[in-house]
Parts: structure tokens; C-alpha cells; sequence
């Protein structure tokens, strides 16, 4: 039975590794870099305008945020990366606790949600974020959000930059997606219900 994303509650946060959940159920970790949008994302997906936190500046979530979905399966929102203006002490912190959940957690990554930009070529850190799910072994979706943002007769050269530069097979998937509009809302649910069988 597909789950009921207008059903969704706040579950914990994670600052350290034994903060980690791991109970069993799907793991859906939603990763991008700091001003990307990946709360909008999430918040669109479940309808609610500030379930994950939008902030005014990038780089709020400084701790791993899970969310219960239909009591069956996590939203995990990942630090974002890159752009917070943030100590370095606090960004190997975040980077130290991101590999931990990666390295240790693997098995409970149901599917890898990559959040990109769709106006700007994937930086350097989006790159070693693909890496990390294509290593962890579990399914990856990449969504190229921001999609209202650009004319129609942009969206697929900007779509062709994502692909060549995070090497993308014929497999792989890539959702343009608007956070604001809702665009691709409804293929994003219908793939990780998909990875949830």
C-alpha cells in the first residue's frame, strides 16, 4: 500500500552517530547543498510549509532530522553542504557525521534523494554526494529543483549539464522538480514508494 505522505511527523534529530535510528524501517536521505532547497523539497512532498526548517540562510539543518512518514518509513534530511556560513569546525563536524551515517548506516538507506540546483552546473560536493549513495548501494534519485526558474527552452540543456556532469547512465533517474509550483511532486512519491517495496 503506497504511503500516505500527508500523514508525517517530526521523529528526532541526530547530532552524534548513537542518535542514529535504527529500527528497521526505510530510510529515505534527502541530501543537497545549503541553498538548494532541500527543506522546500520535503515540505512540498508532504504538504505542510515548515515541517523542515526553511531558513532565511542556508545551512539550518545542522543536525541529521528524521521524519516519520504514515509510521512506516523516514524522511531523513541531511545537513546541507557548501555554501552556510558556518565555522570549518562546524562544518567537519557536520561532514565527520554525514560519512558516519553513510559508512555505518548503509543498509538502512532505502533510496538517496540528491537535490540539485537546475540553474547551475552540480559542484564538486554534489559530485562526492553521488558517490557516497552509488557506494552506499542503494537506489539514487536526482532532482533538479528550481525548474520554475527557468524558460522552457532551458530545462533540458540545463538537464543534459546535470547528466554529463554526475555521469548519469541511461538508469538513472533525474526528476526537474519546482518546490514552489509542485512540479514532479507526484513522480518523486511514486519512486520512493516504488523503492519501498
Amino acid at each position: 500500500m503506497a504511503l500516505n505522505f500527508g500523514k508525517v511527523a517530526y521523529s528526532r534529530s541526530a547530532g552524534t552517530p548513537a542518535d542514529f535510528l535504527r529500527d528497521g524501517l526505510p530510510q529515505f536521505a534527502f541530501a543537497g547543498r545549503s541553498n538548494v532547497g532541500k527543506s522546500s523539497v520535503i515540505n512540498r512532498l508532504v504538504n505542510r510549509k515548515n515541517l523542515a526548517y526553511v531558513g532565511a540562510s542556508p545551512g539550518k539543518t545542522t543536525q541529521i532530522n528524521y521524519f516519520l512518514v504514515d509510521d512506516r518509513a523516514y524522511l531523513v534530511d541531511l545537513p546541507g553542504y557548501g555554501y552556510a556560513k558556518v565555522s570549518q569546525a562546524e562544518k567537519e563536524r557536520w561532514a565527520r557525521l554525514m560519512e558516519t551515517y553513510f559508512q555505518d548506516g548503509a543498509d538502512a538507506i532505502t533510496a538517496g534523494v540528491l537535490i540539485v540546483d537546475i540553474r547551475h552546473k552540480p559542484t564538486e560536493n554534489d559530485r562526492v554526494m553521488h558517490s557516497w549513495f552509488r557506494e552506499s548501494g542503494c537506489p539514487e534519485i536526482i532532482v533538479a529543483n528550481k525548474i520554475d526558474k527557468l524558460k522552457r527552452s532551458q530545462v533540458e540543456p540545463a538537464l543534459a549539464l546535470i547528466r554529463e556532469t554526475l555521469e548519469l547512465t541511461e538508469e538513472d533517474i533525474l526528476v526537474p522538480f519546482s518546490a514552489e509550483k509542485g512540479t514532479g511532486k507526484e513522480e518523486l512519491i511514486g519512486l520512493l514508494n516504488r523503492a519501498c517495496e
